[in-house]
């Protein structure tokens, strides 16, 4: 049932009547009287002699009032003295009787029908001059519209169902009303329709045959009638029922079901009793009924007349439909408010919470402002809302509902807030006959009450009014669910809403509510957890802020160990930087801190505060309880923090039992899990709890090698293609490696190593993966050896990073050791010495040929071998053969292998295919840019086709056709096709990726070869920072990109500039790739060329020569470099003696004509 009003601030709805049988009528449809004997229980404001009776109808709290007179002005100060007493009043409700006008304009009215007033005009406020009557119609003298409230609930019953619904209501109240007047049964029965009479307007009520009275000299409607024919009944006068209006209604029923009409009501001081003066006024008007009270009540306060219709407002009214009309109007009234949402503001709600509001309380705005929209009652009206608040232990959950409900007492005082703590059973119960005093509930004292069901019940009426229920703690499964369990006795009322918190999300599963209601709470922000420390100290102790800001990281911003931390550093006037290094020292330092307990005025006194006592006793219970959960917590805490793929859980007990150990690593919080991912979190501090747990019991090093097996079980060997697996498992297969001390030192961990090493090696992450590949080859030789597979692929992936770090000695210098161990295993039996990659391919084409009888025997020796890891090293070989300035020999090798690759994959192997596009690589370094084109374009092709045209070996095809339409002066198509590969490596690779940068490079030369010089520069420019900040400023792109840059600011006349930038260009390109290097070659042309530029033309000379004398023997004489280079030469000899200068060679001995 509704909870009754504390105060007359509580009463947002109240009925006024002018008489007494209306007032009667509308007691009688009172659900609940408050006070004895139906008397005023909550008294009246100083000065207001009004009288009420207060008490509920339907879901609302009323005050009834009757006013001593009738009309206006008793009506205006009965209003202005109950605003008063009754601040909070929002729907005043005027209900009685009124004459009503036969016709609204639609349908006809009849006697019992109900009028509501949209409006009210005071018909009889104006000027009476001698032939006339004038009312008073400026804005200023008009009564308002009704206010917002009142016009939106007019609106619903102005619909067709509104007003069905409202007629219907009525005429169930009418009936109920009926009934329960008890002590005159007749009273407010309906009269009849024979009673029903409307006269002719103009026909008057008076004696027909009266001799001695002045009725028979009444011809016309000014002429006067006597007094006894004014209070007689038509019957006794003898009205001639000629005269009556026939009634359309009331021919087609014999009883009379209440219709409600809704429109203008005439007020005023004066009772209409003229059926003439009626049809003007409503004409007029516009009016459908006549009252006294309205005007008078209408500006005062939100009113909505409700009134019954008695008479026709006309000289043959009687009282004998009053009591009737009386009933139909209060039923309509009932009716009314049936369908009248009580706002928010009209009563102030109880407060019961256990502790005061937290002062220390900081952050968590965005929990906070999620909490404000779903926990208020009124966020959903058509059920009793439910939202649990989960997370890990210490992480907050309590303090943020605690923070919830005072900002919740703030905004809705309405609502009522009860907090029950489920700490354990007597906890509930306790705080559940709390709530029922207050709520003053009979018998909720006695000793063999049932107190959970008493408040249940209560709470579930919605007379109970708006409420929220905090039940904090719901941790324990056993003591909440089930039929005996807590849960069951929980409230549910349309008007209440209940706030969960949990660290055990399998509660908020049995709660069964949309997962939007679920909200989880993490750590701290940083700035929210730099807040909550700082309410515990003293600024002077946290004067370290990096100190402080790596504590904080250390805490994993949670809340209770922060708390936990500054109690001890408060109470030991310790800085941050102090307390840090403790933690930072052992292990059980930090475990001992962690340990510690301390005063909290905010928590329960049952539940112990350290954070790691908490913890440890939950691993204990779980390895108890669920054994394959606890190898789970075990495993996963070897792991990053962050994502753990559920994949990496065997689910050797089966399927169903690994989601229950799952589901209870996620009950207690240890673990969350990303909503839409197969994948975990695990908590920091629970991690170093858990792995400090197994150390402590000699349990680490096998848990490590069981997650390392694992690992390398699941991840495979990085590529492209499986970027999106191998990317899940690279951050746990680094944290797995982070325990030298413990690393089992087997071949799983070998082989993670290479993996992770790769993984890294694709993300452009050469360095580390150089010092993983290290790692994983010197492990792979202590397990397997030198001379074997494994060993050598790991070495040939090494030697593919030394290549992209741009350290192409090193990387052969690997890579002739590759092929000395493959000469070892393939010379072993075979009466041939293969001492090189040339000799390698004469045998592996016989391996190829199956009608080699030759082939037999050698394939019989060579059973065992990985052929195509074989030609793998001899393509990378070759490629750094290539990357070294050997070209000739690179172009020989790759045509070998492209061979065998066709031989022994097929021709559309994407391994075939990267020998294509190396062949053709080859032919573009040597010039040779129409073959190297026809290549690259067959290239690009066949890899679209198997590959996917965003393939990164298609878009390094796409690159480098590109740079060939460069060279043979297509430069619109060059540019074209290097912004699509562009645009392609973006979405692919990423910004920063190198071959990215190569792109955006590519179109830098283009625009150069057209001359676009200003534009060339800019993109150059940023091109270098980039290729400085990501590969360094001596990797052989970087030099390519600052000898282009040097180029274009030759073009640009900068000469000075590009000298500069040309000699450190050089100087970085002989330390790095060697003086014949043909691309510090190039740059040495591109000096010269500048020094002629500058009219240094012996020093440019000198360069020249250097230049060609290398480039012949380097790159050949029919190289275009070598060609351009001596005709630069002459051009530079010409200009010399042009100045008179002298050179050391004759033109036609350069040509070679001499």
């Amino acid at each position: 049932m509704m909870r009754r009003p504390s105060s007359r601030d509580d009463f947002e709805v109240a009925i006024i009547c002018a008489l007494p049988l209306e007032y009667d009528a509308v007691s009688l449809l009172f659900d609940e009287l408050w006070g004895e004997d139906g008397g005023d229980a909550f008294g009246r404001a100083a000065g207001d002699p009004n009288t009420y009776r207060t008490g509920r109808i339907g879901k609302h709290a009323v005050v009834l009032a009757l006013l001593s007179h009738m009309g206006k002005a008793s009506a205006a100060a009965a209003a202005a003295s109950m605003r008063f007493s009754y601040k909070a009043l929002r729907m005043v409700i005027l209900a009685g009787i009124c004459g009503g006008v036969p016709y609204d304009g639609q349908t006809e009215i009849v006697l019992g029908d109900v009028v509501i007033g949209k409006s009210v005009v005071q018909y009889d406020f104006g000027r009476k001059y001698p032939n006339e009557f004038m009312r008073k119609d400026t804005a200023e003298d008009n009564l308002g519209k009704p206010d917002k409230n009142i016009r939106n609930l007019l609106a619903v019953f102005n619909t067709e169902s509104g007003r069905e619904k409202l007629q219907d209501q009525t005429a169930y109240f009418l009936k109920q009303l009926q009934e329960k007047a008890v002590r005159d049964q007749l009273k407010y029965r309906y009269p009849g329709t024979s009673k029903d009479k409307l006269f002719e307007s103009s026909y008057r009520h008076k004696h027909r045959v009266s001799p001695k009275c002045i009725c028979g000299d009444c011809h016309g409607r000014m002429d006067p009638i006597c007094a006894e024919a004014i209070t007689s009944s038509c019957d006794a006068l003898q009205c001639d029922e000629r005269y009556l209006v026939r009634r359309k209604r009331l021919q087609k029923q014999d009883g009379q079901e209440p219709v409600v009409h809704i429109g203008i009501v005439a007020s005023g001081d004066t009772v209409m009793k003229s059926g003439e003066d009626r049809d003007r006024i409503a004409e007029k008007e516009g009016v459908i009924a006549f009252e006294m009270e309205g005007a008078g009540i209408w500006e005062e306060m939100p009113c909505l007349v409700v009134k019954g219709v008695c008479d026709y407002a006309d000289c043959h009214k009687n009282k004998e439909w009053q009591n009737f009309a009386a009933a139909t109007a209060a039923s309509a009234s009932k009716a009314i408010l049936e369908q009248y949402t009580q706002s928010d503001r009209g009563q102030k709600g109880q407060f019961l919470v256990s502790f005061g509001r937290n002062q220390s309380f900081v952050g968590r705005e965005t929990i906070l402002s999620e909490l404000m929209k779903r926990v208020p009652p009124v966020a959903n009206k058509d059920d009793c809302q439910r939202t649990v608040v989960e997370g890990l232990g210490g992480v907050g959950k309590t303090q943020i509902a605690l923070e919830a409900v005072y900002r919740i007492r703030d905004e809705h005082p309405d609502c009522s807030v009860f907090w029950v703590p489920t700490v354990n059973a007597a906890s509930f119960e306790k705080a559940y006959r709390d709530i029922g005093k207050q709520l003053q509930i009979a018998r909720i004292d006695e000793d063999n009450a049932d107190v959970k069901r008493l408040v249940q019940t209560a709470l579930s009426e919605e007379s109970s009014g708006s409420w929220l229920m905090v039940v904090d703690n719901a941790d324990d499964e056993a003591l909440l669910c089930g039929d005996t369990g807590l849960l069951a006795h929980l409230p549910f009322s349309k008007k209440g809403s209940i706030l969960f918190t949990t660290r055990n999300h399998e509660i908020s599963v049995r709660l069964d509510m949309p997962a939007e209601s679920i909200i989880h709470v993490a750590e701290m922000g940083g700035e929210e957890a730099l807040g909550l420390l700082r309410k515990g100290l003293k600024e002077n102790q946290m004067s370290n802020i990096k100190a402080t800001k790596r504590l904080l990281d250390f805490l994993a911003n949670l809340p209770l160990a922060i708390r936990q931390a500054s109690a001890y550093m408060a109470a030991k006037q310790m800085s941050t930087l102090e307390y840090l290094e403790l933690c930072e020292s052992e292990h059980r330092d930090m475990i001992d801190l962690l340990s510690r307990d301390f005063e909290d005025r905010y928590r329960y006194k049952e539940i112990q505060n350290p954070v790691a006592t908490t913890w440890l006793i939950s691993f204990n219970y779980i390895l108890q309880h669920d054994k394959l959960a606890a190898e789970y917590l075990q495993l996963i805490s070897i792991m990053a923090e962050k994502d753990v793929p559920r994949s990496l859980l065997p689910e050797s007990a089966g399927r169903l039992k690994a989601m229950e150990a799952i589901g209870t690593l996620k009950a207690y919080a240890f673990i969350t899990q990303h909503e839409g991912k197969d994948s975990f979190d695990m908590h920091r501090l629970v991690r170093l709890a858990m792995r400090n747990w197994l150390e402590n019991k000699g349990e680490l090093k096998p848990c490590v090698a069981t997650a390392i097996h694992q690992l390398n079980e699941k991840m495979p060997f990085p590529r492209h293609e499986n970027k999106d697996v191998w990317m899940e498992y690279l951050p746990h297969a680094q944290a797995a490696l982070e325990f030298p001390e413990h690393a089992p030192r087997n071949q799983d961990e070998a082989e993670l190593w290479a993996h992770a090493a790769e993984s890294l090696h694709i993300l452009c992450q050469y360095q580390r993966a150089e010092q993983m590949y290290r790692q994983a080859l010197e492990l792979m030789e202590n397990v397997k050896g030198r001379e074997n597979p494994s060993t050598i692929s790991i070495m040939n992936n090494l030697a593919s990073v030394l290549i992209d770090e741009g350290r192409y000695k090193e990387a052969e210098q690997m890579y002739q050791q590759l092929m000395e161990l493959w000469d070892k295993m393939l010379g072993n039996g075979h009466p041939e010495t293969i001492s090189g990659i040339s000799n390698l391919a004469d045998p592996l084409s016989r391996l190829i040929n199956e009608n080699d009888r030759e082939a037999l025997k050698f394939r019989k020796q060579m059973s065992g071998v990985d052929y195509a890891n074989l030609l793998t090293n001899m393509n990378n070989f070759a490629n750094t053969r290539s990357r070294r300035g050997d070209y000739k020999e690179a172009e020989k090798m790759h045509r070998q292998i492209l061979e065998l690759r066709k031989a022994a994959l097929g021709k559309d192997h994407p391994d075939t295919l990267s020998s294509m596009y190396n062949v053709a690589d080859t032919l573009q370094k040597q010039g040779r840019d129409k073959e190297a084109g026809e290549l690259h374009q067959q290239s690009l092709t066949a890899r679209e086709r198997v590959l996917g045209k965003e393939h990164p070996d298609t878009l390094s095809s796409m690159n480098s056709l590109a740079l060939v339409f460069a060279c043979l002066d297509r430069y619109k198509e060059a540019k074209r096709m290097h912004q699509q590969t562009l645009e392609r490596r973006r979405r692919v690779l990423g910004e920063d990726h190198p071959s990215t940068i190569s792109s955006i490079s590519g179109i830098a030369d283009a625009l150069f070869r057209m001359g676009k010089y200003k534009e060339a520069e800019e993109i150059h420019r940023q091109t270098l920072h980039r290729r400085e900040e990501i590969l360094g400023k001596e990797h052989p792109d970087t030099l390519i990109n600052l000898h282009n840059l040097a180029s274009v600011l030759a073009s640009l006349d900068r000469s000075e500039e590009a000298e500069q930038l040309h000699r450190k260009s050089l100087e970085m390109r002989q330390r790095v790739l060697g003086k014949e290097h043909p691309n510090t070659l190039t740059c040495m042309h591109n000096l010269a060329g500048v020094l002629s530029r500058l009219g240094r033309y012996e020093e440019s000379e000198q360069m020249y020569r250097q230049t060609l004398e290398m480039m012949e023997r380097v790159l050949g004489n029919g190289h275009p470099n070598t060609i351009l280079t001596r005709d630069n030469l002459a051009k530079c000899m010409r200009e010399r003696r042009k100045k008179g200068g002298k050179s050391r060679m004759s033109l036609s001995r350069l040509f070679g004509m001499g």
